[in-house]
């Protein structure tokens, strides 16, 4: 095992990965009748095979040919865009997302689209890098052709699997203009540390990135510079049909300087 690795276990719990506190937050919520959709489910579906077992039916939407990857007697795939699923309106009670909305080019018709799919009162929690993290400034640097290759050398992903980012949805004030033109209410927005995943190639870089992590996990007044945000919107019951005039615009939501 790699020394930055050994760092990482003793330095940050595994419960207090982003990932195991979005998966809490989504096991809090739902419940054996539900319809759970995963918002660019990917070809691992980690979130759809997770949940599955514990509602009543799990769909995953993704743009890619992921289909053969989602199995499960109560699952099912669609590939589409998320700005354009095919499925009744209110007919999801929790849509759940990874990693999904900073790729996103034109987040408000994805954001219209999953509160017409939502039941009245519905759930979408998501988990998303923050725009304020070195990390996501440095990514809108450098131009999204070299992502992939420079994806591969520090974290060893598939290049397959990295897509383009836009990070237009990635501050909490771009989330709740979003969510209010979109008729969501915000619930909660987290700003959530994690260890630096980037730096791991390097013993030296990832103590340096280890430090920095700890020092703006422990100070409130920094909490925006972390580098996650864990976002829990519910649909409002007066906009349950509020989506069918006028149809979603599509116009491009630039992300928020603040």
């Amino acid at each position: 095992m790699a020394v930055s690795d050994r760092l990482r276990i003793r330095m940050f719990p595994p419960a207090q990965h982003p990932y195991c506190i979005l998966e809490a937050e989504i096991g809090r919520l739902v419940r054996p009748d539900y319809t759970l959709l995963d918002a660019g489910c990917g070809r691992a579906g980690e979130l759809l095979q997770l949940f599955a077992p514990h509602v009543r039916e799990a769909v995953g939407v993704d743009v890619g040919d992921f289909g053969a990857f989602v199995t499960g007697p109560n699952c099912r795939y669609i590939r589409a865009d998320l700005s354009r699923i095919d499925l009744p309106d209110a007919s999801v009670d929790i849509v759940v997302s990874r990693s999904v909305v900073e790729h996103l080019r034109d987040p408000l018709p994805a954001y219209w689209e999953l509160s017409r799919i939502l039941k009245p009162d519905g759930y979408f929690v998501f988990l998303t890098p923050n725009l304020w993290d070195y990390a996501a400034l440095f990514s809108r640097l450098i131009p999204n052709r070299f992502h992939a290759s420079i994806v591969r050398r520090t974290e060893g992903r598939d290049e397959a699997d990295t897509f383009p980012t836009w990070y237009r949805s990635n501050t909490v004030r771009t989330i709740a203009r979003l969510a209010a033109a979109s008729g969501f209410r915000v619930v909660s927005c987290q700003y959530l540390v994690q260890y630096p995943n980037y730096l791991r190639f390097s013993t030296l870089l990832f103590l340096a990135g280890a430090a920095y992590a700890k020092m703006i996990g422990r100070i409130h007044q920094l909490r925006h510079l972390r580098p996650w945000i864990l976002a829990v919107l519910q649909k409002n019951q007066s906009h349950s049909d509020a989506w069918r005039t006028p149809r979603h615009p599509r116009r491009r939501c630039q992300a928020d300087p603040c």
